[in-house]
């Protein structure tokens, strides 16, 4: 009855149009007015502490990171970088937006961010070149998700808080999966694009190669920064993302010199607009897991799955269809917040390693965010590169089922995850 009073509220509230955040505390009044327990007092106070957490600094200050990343002329040189690199083969502008999208996931961990600054950048050249529209804006949306993957990633941020998993190890084992997701759009790109008869770009000079690589030298060297910082303990994850801001802030306004103080404030403001929005979802999600901890609804959920316990893979099969089900209706923030207390318990009896269900867990919220209709990465793209709706759907068709083909291998081999992780540890 309690899973059922549960969904139905939160369900309800959603089919009748209330935003997501005041959803989840409607399904939380909702949970304590079944338990006999309701208490404002009590709804009020778990919806300050859900939010009061240091961990969850990383999101506005990733978040301001990409902002001044997009504006401050390093999405643009990374771009023009990867352009002079890979654009003079067949199909390059499609290798360009994936080399691209995997050097800007690894500068802000935010999906919309980087598909909406590659649509800009990129879209128009793809469709002067010849490509069809539809599918480059495709491809532009699922090499945007390569973003949650790779560190620094606000999904595993979240991810790390709710579950009380560690957030370095996250990042850490995200790296490979997040490069094998690329490799699975550059082999789809390829296929799709290899009956084009498009002419590329003529290739361009070493010296045209080298001068590419110096102006995208500041942009190029942050990633480095982040990863060799967090394996060696210099920073935390929440440290990197201030660090993130603070040198993308200083490259933009010193270096680059294309940010003035009048640009900054736009920013600042975009940037504590979104961080606010995922905040409160945060905070409301907060209340639900307390409630469905006190509820003891991950026992009831333990005891449905318990035979499947002994099956690790049959297990994290049946959870990853799930979490396609919920990415379809959900965007990723709620359902990390609403899965992880209910799912934890479960992983943990079945003894799976937390960290590798984490990079699955994340992968699939991440491929969620181009399956409609909720989709925000594709409703994004299309924003941005003015493309109807039904065209970026199309187009992304092929190139999500290659990425849920890589999940799923990875559901099915273990060790693809966690092997190339403990060389980063």
């Amino acid at each position: 009855m309690t899973i059922i009073i549960f969904l139905g509220s939160l369900l309800a509230a959603m089919a009748i149009g209330v935003p997501i955040a005041f959803s989840l505390l409607l399904c939380g009044a909702a949970l304590m007015w079944h338990l006999n327990m309701f208490d404002a007092q009590i709804l009020a106070q778990n919806l300050l502490e859900g939010s009061n957490s240091f961990p969850l600094l990383a999101v506005p200050f990733f978040m301001l990171a990409g902002e001044i990343m997009n504006a401050g002329g390093l999405s643009r040189r990374i771009v023009n970088f990867a352009m002079a690199l890979v654009g003079h083969v067949k199909g390059g502008l499609g290798y360009v937006t994936i080399v691209a999208a995997i050097i800007m996931a690894s500068l802000s961990g935010s999906a919309v961010a980087d598909a909406a600054a590659l649509t800009a950048l990129l879209l128009p050249m793809m469709v002067a070149a010849g490509h069809d529209k539809g599918r480059s804006a495709g491809l532009i949306a699922s090499a945007g998700i390569i973003a949650p993957v790779i560190p620094p990633s606000i999904g595993f941020v979240i991810f790390g808080v709710a579950a009380n998993v560690s957030i370095s190890k996250l990042f850490m084992a995200g790296v490979f999966p997040g490069l094998m997701l690329a490799l699975s759009l550059v082999v789809t790109w390829w296929w799709l694009a290899r009956k084009e008869h498009i002419t590329p770009p003529p290739r361009k000079t070493m010296a045209e190669v080298l001068d590419a690589m110096r102006l995208a030298t500041w942009a190029l060297v942050l990633p480095f920064i982040i990863v060799f910082g967090l394996k060696f303990g210099v920073f935390t994850p929440t440290e990197a993302a201030v660090v993130a801001a603070v040198y993308s802030l200083f490259i933009s306004t010193v270096i680059y010199r294309e940010l003035t103080f009048a640009k900054l404030v736009p920013l600042f403001i975009s940037a504590a607009k979104t961080s606010a929005v995922v905040m409160f979802l945060v905070a409301a999600a907060m209340v639900s897991a307390w409630l469905i901890t006190v509820a003891n609804l991950p026992a009831q959920v333990v005891e449905l799955l318990r035979p499947l316990l002994d099956s690790p893979r049959l297990l994290m099969f049946a959870i990853m269809v799930l979490v396609i089900v919920v990415g379809t209706a959900l965007d990723m923030t709620p359902t990390i917040l609403l899965l992880t207390p209910v799912l934890m318990p479960v992983i943990k009896a079945a003894g799976i390693d937390p960290v590798y269900f984490g990079v699955l867990f994340i992968i699939n919220n991440a491929i969620g965010l181009i399956t409609p209709p909720v989709g925000t990465v594709l409703n994004a793209v299309a924003g941005v590169g003015k493309v109807r709706m039904d065209e970026v759907t199309k187009g992304v068709v092929p190139f999500m089922i290659a990425q849920f083909a890589i999940m799923f291998l990875m559901v099915l081999f273990p060790q693809l995850v966690m092997v190339p992780a403990r060389w980063f540890y």
